[in-house]
């Protein structure tokens, strides 16, 4: 066991997380992207995988097979919590972008409603974490994920998470905040039509 003064280590705490036994069967979604090829972002200005976030992650997903996927993070010095390593906000925040994404193989955009993360292992800045995505399943709206991060062995995870998604009507559910954000005023539009 982990030492502290409360006989409790921090690698001795594991997630409550339960998933459902009666899950809804799922299907990959026709239009969804194929297996290795880029998955597009969702926002331009999304902190995870926007391409004009100016100090996002620029978080790069690909599809894997079934309803996987995976994308890399380098531990850059800017992310440092910790002396010299990962800070577990933005471990949190990767989490929630690639996990995020893997809805999207079987329907509509989905945000986010539950997310737990077990942090196994310091990360060091200047490493670079690989992560994998995996649609669980889903009850109705809601779908299940989970998440692992490792540098290097896969059988090795510094990290592992889970997640509750919501499928939704983006244009419906982002309405009344599209105003406040900065993307260009073209893809505001693109997102106002019906």
């Amino acid at each position: 066991m982990g030492g502290t003064a409360y006989g409790l280590g921090y690698r001795d705490v594991k997630s409550g997380f339960v998933v459902p036994t009666d899950l809804d069967p799922i299907e990959r979604h026709p239009k969804a992207v194929r297996p290795g090829e880029r998955m597009r972002m969702h926002n331009p200005m999304c902190y995870g995988c926007g391409e004009d976030s100016p100090h996002g992650l620029h978080l790069e997903m690909y599809a894997g097979e079934d309803f996987t996927v995976t994308a890399a993070m380098t531990v850059e010095t800017h992310f440092e919590g910790g002396p010299g390593v990962l800070h577990g906000g933005i471990l949190t925040t990767a989490f929630d972008d690639v996990m995020g994404m893997a809805p999207l193989l079987v329907g509509p955009s989905a945000v986010t409603v539950h997310l737990e993360v077990d942090f196994l292992r310091p990360i060091p800045v200047g490493s670079t974490l690989q992560f994998r995505a995996t649609l669980l399943g889903r009850q109705r709206r809601k779908l299940y994920t989970e998440g692992v991060a490792h540098i290097g062995d896969p059988d090795q995870p510094v990290a592992t998470a889970h997640a509750i998604f919501v499928s939704i009507n983006a244009r419906e559910h982002f309405a009344e905040h599209i105003d406040k954000s900065q993307i260009s005023d073209e893809y505001k539009q693109r997102l106002s039509r019906p």
